[in-house]
């Protein structure tokens, strides 16, 4: 059985995650108070609290990018995360790695886009055709 993450970042604007996070990326929005709401980010739980985001810095090397370290984010059913792209695109989102497929035709095929959030946090969506196949080596 799948347990659900808690994860806890800050945010410097609680009204630009809520678009991102609730309007673009589909997350429902849970509790809240003045300084941090909660998301159900996939059957996750994301508070985001006001303060600094943490730091970051582009030691991640994925194919033939560098990502920001640390990063987060989420592993979907590929027709979830197909549909969760094209928002993205259509709202002229600035990726780091745009949508596109990894390991074609090897374990572990999956389909990958990377972007930061309005504050700078980096995070790294996965899709995968066969989500048993996520620990495929």
């Amino acid at each position: 059985m799948a347990y659900p993450f808690h994860l806890a970042i800050n945010v410097t604007d609680l009204d630009a995650a809520r678009g991102f996070y609730g309007d673009l990326l589909g997350a429902t929005e849970g509790r809240s108070t003045e300084t941090w709401v909660d998301f159900d980010f996939f059957g996750h739980q994301l508070s985001l609290h006001l303060g600094a985001p943490f730091a970051t810095k582009p030691t991640g090397k994925v194919g033939d990018h560098m990502v920001q370290m640390p990063h987060f984010g989420v592993v979907l059913p590929l027709e979830t995360w197909r549909e969760v792209a094209a928002r993205l695109e259509q709202a002229g989102t600035e990726f780091v790695i745009p949508p596109t497929v990894r390991f074609e035709g090897e374990p572990g095929e999956q389909w990958t886009m990377f972007f930061c959030d309005p504050s700078g946090n980096p995070v790294e969506l996965k899709g995968f055709a066969d989500m048993g196949a996520v620990f495929a080596s």
